[in-house]
Protein backbone atom coordinates (compact mmCIF):
# COMPACT_ATOMS: atom_id res chain seq x y z
CA UNK A 1 0.00 0.00 0.00
CA UNK A 2 1.44 3.50 -1.09
CA UNK A 3 1.43 6.16 1.04
CA UNK A 4 -1.30 7.65 -0.72
CA UNK A 5 -2.98 4.98 -0.02
CA UNK A 6 -2.87 4.90 3.74
CA UNK A 7 -3.57 8.80 3.98
CA UNK A 8 -6.78 9.35 5.62
CA UNK A 9 -8.68 12.69 4.54
CA UNK A 10 -9.89 15.40 7.17
CA UNK A 11 -13.73 15.39 7.83
CA UNK A 12 -14.02 13.72 4.18
CA UNK A 13 -17.67 13.02 5.04
CA UNK A 14 -18.65 15.68 6.28
CA UNK A 15 -16.68 18.01 3.12
CA UNK A 16 -18.83 15.49 0.45
CA UNK A 17 -22.11 16.34 2.14
CA UNK A 18 -21.70 20.07 2.19
CA UNK A 19 -20.75 19.18 -1.58
CA UNK A 20 -23.23 16.98 -2.74
CA UNK A 21 -26.09 19.37 -3.52
CA UNK A 22 -23.83 20.99 -6.20
CA UNK A 23 -22.69 17.52 -7.87
CA UNK A 24 -25.43 15.77 -8.65
CA UNK A 25 -25.63 14.48 -12.03
CA UNK A 26 -22.52 15.46 -14.59
CA UNK A 27 -20.55 17.66 -12.21
CA UNK A 28 -16.92 19.15 -12.29
CA UNK A 29 -15.37 19.72 -8.79
CA UNK A 30 -11.92 21.86 -8.32
CA UNK A 31 -10.09 19.75 -5.52
CA UNK A 32 -7.63 23.13 -5.27
CA UNK A 33 -5.47 21.18 -2.87
CA UNK A 34 -5.10 17.82 -4.01
CA UNK A 35 -2.15 16.41 -1.53
CA UNK A 36 -2.52 12.82 -1.83
CA UNK A 37 -6.10 12.55 -3.31
CA UNK A 38 -8.18 11.21 -0.27
CA UNK A 39 -10.53 13.67 -0.90
CA UNK A 40 -10.79 13.51 -4.79
CA UNK A 41 -11.20 10.02 -4.37
CA UNK A 42 -14.03 9.82 -1.97
CA UNK A 43 -15.96 12.36 -4.20
CA UNK A 44 -15.05 10.45 -7.61
CA UNK A 45 -16.06 7.47 -5.51
CA UNK A 46 -19.28 8.95 -4.36
CA UNK A 47 -20.57 10.94 -7.61
CA UNK A 48 -20.37 8.71 -10.81
CA UNK A 49 -20.83 11.62 -13.34
CA UNK A 50 -18.42 13.63 -11.64
CA UNK A 51 -15.39 14.96 -13.33
CA UNK A 52 -12.54 16.65 -11.04
CA UNK A 53 -9.43 19.18 -11.95
CA UNK A 54 -7.06 18.33 -9.29
CA UNK A 55 -4.65 21.53 -8.37
CA UNK A 56 -1.29 21.13 -6.32
CA UNK A 57 2.01 23.33 -6.09
CA UNK A 58 3.75 20.12 -4.93
CA UNK A 59 5.03 17.96 -7.88
CA UNK A 60 5.71 14.41 -5.82
CA UNK A 61 1.72 14.90 -4.50
CA UNK A 62 0.76 15.45 -7.93
CA UNK A 63 2.62 11.96 -8.81
CA UNK A 64 1.02 10.08 -5.85
CA UNK A 65 -2.54 11.32 -6.24
CA UNK A 66 -2.34 10.84 -9.88
CA UNK A 67 -1.17 7.04 -8.94
CA UNK A 68 -4.08 6.46 -6.69
CA UNK A 69 -6.56 7.86 -9.03
CA UNK A 70 -5.17 6.14 -12.17
CA UNK A 71 -8.33 3.56 -12.13
CA UNK A 72 -11.10 6.68 -12.86
CA UNK A 73 -9.35 7.11 -15.81
CA UNK A 74 -10.14 10.68 -17.60
CA UNK A 75 -12.47 11.44 -14.80
CA UNK A 76 -9.29 12.75 -12.87
CA UNK A 77 -7.26 15.43 -14.34
CA UNK A 78 -3.99 17.17 -12.67
CA UNK A 79 -2.65 20.54 -12.78
CA UNK A 80 0.71 21.67 -11.36
CA UNK A 81 0.06 24.90 -9.97
CA UNK A 82 -1.07 27.24 -7.08
CA UNK A 83 -4.29 27.49 -6.61
CA UNK A 84 -4.64 30.75 -6.71
CA UNK A 85 -4.03 30.46 -10.26
CA UNK A 86 -8.07 28.46 -9.84
CA UNK A 87 -9.06 31.61 -12.63
CA UNK A 88 -6.82 30.21 -15.43
CA UNK A 89 -7.48 27.01 -14.75
CA UNK A 90 -11.23 27.31 -15.45
CA UNK A 91 -10.41 29.07 -18.40
CA UNK A 92 -9.28 25.67 -19.32
CA UNK A 93 -11.39 23.09 -18.05
CA UNK A 94 -14.87 25.02 -17.55
CA UNK A 95 -16.40 27.18 -14.28
CA UNK A 96 -16.89 24.33 -11.63
CA UNK A 97 -20.04 23.72 -9.92
CA UNK A 98 -17.97 22.90 -6.83
CA UNK A 99 -14.17 23.86 -5.01
CA UNK A 100 -12.71 22.29 -2.29
CA UNK A 101 -9.46 23.69 -0.38
CA UNK A 102 -7.73 21.52 2.59
CA UNK A 103 -5.42 24.31 3.78
CA UNK A 104 -2.03 24.01 5.16
CA UNK A 105 0.32 21.57 5.46
CA UNK A 106 -0.21 18.33 4.12
CA UNK A 107 1.04 14.76 5.68
CA UNK A 108 3.10 13.96 2.60
CA UNK A 109 5.23 16.20 3.71
CA UNK A 110 5.21 16.25 7.35
CA UNK A 111 6.16 12.45 6.74
CA UNK A 112 8.75 13.46 4.48
CA UNK A 113 12.22 13.82 6.65
CA UNK A 114 13.98 15.66 4.08
CA UNK A 115 11.68 18.31 2.90
CA UNK A 116 12.23 19.78 6.03
CA UNK A 117 8.51 20.64 7.75
CA UNK A 118 8.96 18.29 10.61
CA UNK A 119 10.72 19.43 14.23
CA UNK A 120 10.58 15.60 15.16
CA UNK A 121 12.93 14.74 12.53
CA UNK A 122 16.45 16.07 11.54
CA UNK A 123 16.69 17.63 8.15
CA UNK A 124 18.02 20.39 6.14
CA UNK A 125 15.74 23.54 6.60
CA UNK A 126 13.82 23.17 3.08
CA UNK A 127 9.62 23.71 4.07
CA UNK A 128 8.95 24.29 0.08
CA UNK A 129 5.62 22.87 -0.79
CA UNK A 130 7.08 23.13 -4.75
CA UNK A 131 10.81 22.13 -4.37
CA UNK A 132 11.40 23.55 -7.73
CA UNK A 133 10.72 27.27 -7.23
CA UNK A 134 11.71 29.53 -4.34
CA UNK A 135 13.74 29.97 -1.55
CA UNK A 136 14.17 27.54 1.21
CA UNK A 137 13.52 28.13 5.11
CA UNK A 138 17.29 28.19 5.15
CA UNK A 139 17.79 30.96 2.73
CA UNK A 140 14.96 32.89 4.69
CA UNK A 141 16.89 32.56 7.99
CA UNK A 142 20.12 33.65 6.44
CA UNK A 143 19.34 36.82 4.56
CA UNK A 144 16.25 38.24 6.94
CA UNK A 145 16.95 40.42 9.90
CA UNK A 146 16.17 40.54 13.55
CA UNK A 147 13.24 42.93 12.70
CA UNK A 148 11.94 40.70 10.09
CA UNK A 149 12.92 37.45 11.72
CA UNK A 150 10.70 38.58 14.82
CA UNK A 151 8.17 39.90 12.69
CA UNK A 152 7.81 36.53 10.89
CA UNK A 153 7.77 34.60 13.92
CA UNK A 154 5.10 37.26 15.66
CA UNK A 155 2.45 37.39 12.66
CA UNK A 156 2.40 33.91 11.37
CA UNK A 157 3.29 31.82 14.58
CA UNK A 158 1.63 34.15 16.89
CA UNK A 159 4.28 33.35 18.82
CA UNK A 160 5.02 36.14 22.19
CA UNK A 161 8.77 34.99 21.95
CA UNK A 162 9.55 36.23 18.77
CA UNK A 163 11.81 38.49 19.21
CA UNK A 164 14.07 36.61 21.80
CA UNK A 165 13.90 33.40 19.14
CA UNK A 166 15.09 35.98 16.38
CA UNK A 167 18.29 36.95 18.47
CA UNK A 168 18.65 33.30 19.31
CA UNK A 169 18.52 32.50 15.11
CA UNK A 170 20.19 36.14 14.38
CA UNK A 171 23.60 35.11 17.26
CA UNK A 172 23.69 31.89 15.79
CA UNK A 173 27.51 31.59 14.19
CA UNK A 174 26.17 28.74 11.78
CA UNK A 175 22.38 30.31 11.48
CA UNK A 176 22.58 29.65 7.31
CA UNK A 177 23.14 25.75 7.69
CA UNK A 178 20.54 25.52 11.04
CA UNK A 179 18.84 21.87 10.60
CA UNK A 180 15.12 21.67 11.53
CA UNK A 181 16.26 19.65 15.29
CA UNK A 182 18.78 22.48 16.14
CA UNK A 183 16.48 25.06 15.12
CA UNK A 184 13.80 23.54 17.17
CA UNK A 185 16.50 23.19 19.94
CA UNK A 186 16.90 26.82 19.13
CA UNK A 187 13.88 28.09 19.42
CA UNK A 188 13.03 25.88 23.28
CA UNK A 189 16.40 27.54 24.30
CA UNK A 190 14.77 30.99 23.67
CA UNK A 191 11.16 30.23 25.75
CA UNK A 192 10.72 30.35 29.23
CA UNK A 193 10.72 26.86 31.33
CA UNK A 194 7.21 28.18 32.22
CA UNK A 195 5.84 28.89 28.82
CA UNK A 196 7.45 25.03 27.70
CA UNK A 197 5.09 23.20 30.12
CA UNK A 198 1.76 23.67 28.06
CA UNK A 199 0.68 23.78 24.51
CA UNK A 200 3.00 21.00 22.69
CA UNK A 201 6.37 21.60 20.75
CA UNK A 202 7.66 25.11 22.18
CA UNK A 203 9.08 25.02 18.08
CA UNK A 204 5.49 24.66 16.39
CA UNK A 205 4.65 28.29 16.42
CA UNK A 206 8.14 29.39 14.67
CA UNK A 207 8.10 26.43 12.58
CA UNK A 208 4.43 27.49 11.29
CA UNK A 209 5.55 30.69 10.86
CA UNK A 210 8.55 29.97 8.39
CA UNK A 211 6.68 27.49 6.56
CA UNK A 212 3.86 30.29 5.90
CA UNK A 213 6.52 32.96 4.79
CA UNK A 214 8.38 30.29 2.51
CA UNK A 215 5.70 29.56 1.21
CA UNK A 216 3.40 32.98 0.86
CA UNK A 217 0.59 30.34 1.90
CA UNK A 218 -1.58 33.38 3.72
CA UNK A 219 -1.06 35.52 0.31
CA UNK A 220 -2.18 32.94 -1.78
CA UNK A 221 -5.03 32.39 -0.15
CA UNK A 222 -5.76 36.11 -0.20
CA UNK A 223 -6.06 35.80 -3.65
CA UNK A 224 -7.42 32.69 -4.35
CA UNK A 225 -10.63 33.02 -2.43
CA UNK A 226 -12.47 35.68 -4.23
CA UNK A 227 -11.50 34.29 -7.33
CA UNK A 228 -12.79 31.09 -6.67
CA UNK A 229 -15.80 32.92 -5.82
CA UNK A 230 -16.30 34.29 -8.96
CA UNK A 231 -15.61 31.37 -11.05
CA UNK A 232 -18.22 29.43 -9.49
CA UNK A 233 -21.33 28.56 -11.54
CA UNK A 234 -24.37 29.77 -9.74
CA UNK A 235 -25.58 26.89 -7.50
CA UNK A 236 -22.54 26.22 -6.85
CA UNK A 237 -20.55 25.35 -3.75
CA UNK A 238 -17.25 26.40 -1.79
CA UNK A 239 -15.64 24.75 0.80
CA UNK A 240 -12.95 25.27 3.18
CA UNK A 241 -11.00 23.43 5.49
CA UNK A 242 -8.01 25.64 7.84
CA UNK A 243 -6.27 24.19 10.43
CA UNK A 244 -5.54 27.57 11.89
CA UNK A 245 -6.74 30.98 13.33
CA UNK A 246 -5.31 33.45 10.76
CA UNK A 247 -6.64 31.12 7.54
CA UNK A 248 -9.52 30.76 8.92
CA UNK A 249 -9.75 34.44 9.34
CA UNK A 250 -9.21 35.04 5.48
CA UNK A 251 -12.14 32.65 4.76
CA UNK A 252 -14.49 33.48 7.21
CA UNK A 253 -14.16 37.26 6.21
CA UNK A 254 -14.61 36.41 2.53
CA UNK A 255 -17.55 34.22 2.81
CA UNK A 256 -18.97 36.40 5.57
CA UNK A 257 -18.57 39.44 2.70
CA UNK A 258 -19.97 38.25 -0.23
CA UNK A 259 -23.28 36.77 1.98
CA UNK A 260 -24.32 39.98 4.04
CA UNK A 261 -26.85 42.58 2.26
CA UNK A 262 -25.45 46.22 1.64
CA UNK A 263 -28.28 47.51 2.77
CA UNK A 264 -28.12 50.14 5.25
CA UNK A 265 -29.18 49.81 8.84
CA UNK A 266 -33.00 50.71 9.04
CA UNK A 267 -33.72 50.97 5.84
CA UNK A 268 -36.75 48.42 5.71
CA UNK A 269 -37.12 47.13 2.29
CA UNK A 270 -33.68 44.75 1.02
CA UNK A 271 -31.86 46.62 -1.87
CA UNK A 272 -29.94 44.18 -2.72
CA UNK A 273 -29.72 40.29 -2.89
CA UNK A 274 -26.38 39.55 -1.67
CA UNK A 275 -24.42 36.39 -4.24
CA UNK A 276 -23.34 34.14 -1.84
CA UNK A 277 -25.31 32.73 1.57
CA UNK A 278 -22.92 30.77 4.49
CA UNK A 279 -23.84 27.07 4.60
CA UNK A 280 -21.94 27.20 7.84
CA UNK A 281 -22.91 30.18 10.37
CA UNK A 282 -20.23 28.70 12.90
CA UNK A 283 -17.23 26.82 11.65
CA UNK A 284 -17.50 22.77 11.57
CA UNK A 285 -15.27 20.83 14.20
CA UNK A 286 -13.65 17.47 14.07
CA UNK A 287 -15.62 15.29 17.10
CA UNK A 288 -13.77 13.64 19.62
CA UNK A 289 -14.34 9.92 17.31
CA UNK A 290 -12.67 11.97 14.33
CA UNK A 291 -10.02 13.20 16.34
CA UNK A 292 -9.36 9.60 17.29
CA UNK A 293 -8.81 8.18 14.16
CA UNK A 294 -7.05 11.20 12.56
CA UNK A 295 -5.51 13.40 14.63
CA UNK A 296 -4.78 16.08 12.30
CA UNK A 297 -8.46 16.90 12.37
CA UNK A 298 -7.93 18.50 15.86
CA UNK A 299 -7.54 22.02 14.87
CA UNK A 300 -9.68 21.81 11.44
CA UNK A 301 -12.43 24.49 10.74
CA UNK A 302 -14.76 23.92 7.83
CA UNK A 303 -16.56 26.44 6.30
CA UNK A 304 -19.11 26.24 2.99
CA UNK A 305 -21.23 28.77 0.88
CA UNK A 306 -22.99 28.56 -1.68
CA UNK A 307 -23.28 30.97 -4.62
CA UNK A 308 -26.77 32.34 -5.25
CA UNK A 309 -26.07 34.37 -8.63
CA UNK A 310 -23.11 36.58 -10.37
CA UNK A 311 -23.60 39.57 -8.41
CA UNK A 312 -20.61 41.69 -7.68
CA UNK A 313 -17.15 40.28 -8.43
Amino acid sequence: MSAADKHVPVLVDTCMELLAPALDGPALLFDATLGMGGHTEAALTRFPELRVVGIDRDPEAIRLASERLAPFGDRFTAEHAEYDMIDEIAEKHGRPNAILMDLGVSSLQLDDASRGFAYSQDAPLDMRMDTSQGRTAAELIAESSHGELARIISHYGEEKFASRIASRIVEHPNRASLTTAELAELVKSAIPAAARRTGGNPAKRTFQALRIAVNDELGILERAIPRAMAVLQVGGRLVVESYHSLEDRIVKRAMQGMSASTTPIGVPIQMDSPPFRLLTKRAIQADEAEIAANPRSASVRVRACEKLHEGRR
